[in-house]
């Protein structure tokens, strides 16, 4: 039925297959993990012209994230992944005291930034499969205290999608991990792009004021306190001036620094900006983003002359067709498309959403992508235009 929904070829992300990353007890984990993509390959492959799903990679360590990816892409011919995130791990001081509240109370790795182990080698192993990560992970349930309500579905639901994304998104440009793999992508589903538009421009912004040569210029030892006391007796209060003859019977430690005798930190070290603009090639050009249909601020996306850095983000048409805000699978390509007759995109931006952005993604990652495919001419079209 897909000519009936307006659709050439899909890509098919998991319900139930969400979960089985998650499992806590590893043997089941990886069992699940293994059955689920095993299943998937076998059940879709008849249909490989018109759809292909994609394999779940369990992240608790990076040993089962590659034994994973080498049998579903490797062996069993999947082209696209969707990893674990937000793993949940428990806190070190509650294991040792052997804490009853060890199985609830959980930090969430976010992997790219404090992680417990080094993911290098699993980034490194899907540019060698060509493949792009992609991460749909809740932002609801435990070790998200602001998303809890007992009574409320849809003050959980709301925003809970983008939260998780945001995390880590963020993570993996600041822990450096598209500084190290230039060429590989990254996909965030289900949580829109409004979400990435503000996070670019905050770190555009903190950057210009949180790099190293940003927080040297507020060194407190760079302060005159001789030029301070004079300003303070001549154009102070008498409260004034009290504050600073307090300060100065009592002045600060130099070796103390910043950060209580640490070196300054650079929260940007592992990003290795040397110009605000680098901020491009590390944000920009690896990260797509998975939105609804109805989604308004999609075409926020596509407006540089609001985004930072006069940026597009690369959003994709992604639709929840078979879940509850999917009333009539039929119309969502046309209400996606309500989005060019309100005046919000253009045509092209619109050909850029529902398809091309795609093509890059998952095509710029393996060239082979839609070989054999319904798209295939088309894909090649765009792929030789990047």
């Amino acid at each position: 039925r897909l000519d009936e929904l307006g659709i050439d070829f899909t890509i098919l992300f998991p319900t139930q297959g969400l979960g089985v990353v998650n499992v806590t007890d590893e043997e089941a984990r990886r069992a699940a993990c293994r059955a689920y993509n095993t299943f998937a390959a076998e059940y879709f492959a008849p249909h490989s012209r018109r759809m292909t799903p994609a394999a779940v990679i369990p992240m608790f360590t990076p040993d089962e994230a590659l034994e994973e990816l080498d049998h579903a892409v490797g062996d069993l011919g999947m082209k696209v992944t969707m990893f674990g995130s937000m793993v949940p791990r428990p806190v070190p001081s509650l294991v040792e005291r052997g804490s009853d509240a060890v199985e609830e109370i959980v930090w969430l790795d976010v992997l790219g930034l404090d992680s417990a182990f080094d993911y290098d080698p699993v980034w490194q192993r899907c540019v060698d499969l060509g493949v792009a990560p992609s991460f749909h992970a809740s932002g609801r349930g435990r070790g998200f205290g602001l998303r809890a309500s007992p009574s409320n579905f849809v003050y959980n639901h709301i925003g809970h999608f983008a939260a998780a994304n945001e995390a880590v998104c963020k993570a993996l440009f600041m822990g450096g991990v598209t500084r190290r793999f230039p060429d590989l992508r990254f996909a965030f589903l289900e949580g829109g792009v409004g979400w990435a538009c503000q996070l670019l421009h905050d770190l555009v912004e903190h950057w210009e004021v949180r790099n190293v040569g940003a927080l040297d210029a507020v060194n407190p030892a760079n302060l005159d306190y001789g030029l301070l006391d004079e300003l303070a007796r001549r154009h102070g209060t008498a409260a004034m001036q009290a504050a600073v003859a307090r300060r100065l019977a009592r002045p600060g430690n130099p070796a103390e620094g910043l950060v209580g005798g640490r070196p300054a930190p650079d929260d940007f070290g592992a990003c290795e900006i040397s110009g605000v603009d680098d901020i491009a090639a590390l944000f920009v050009q690896p990260f797509w983003f998975g939105c609804e249909a109805e989604d308004r601020l999609a075409a926020w996306a596509f407006k540089s002359e609001h985004n930072a850095l006069g940026a597009r983000l690369s959003a994709t048409l992604g639709s929840d067709i078979g879940h509850f805000d999917v009333k009539n699978m039929a119309t969502v390509v046309a209400e996606a498309h309500e989005l060019v007759d309100d005046g919000l995109l253009t045509e092209e931006d619109f050909a850029a959403f529902s398809f091309q952005n795609t093509v890059r993604l998952v095509g710029g990652m393996n060239p082979s992508f839609f070989e054999g495919t319904a798209v295939e001419a088309e894909a090649a079209s765009v792929l030789d235009l990047r």
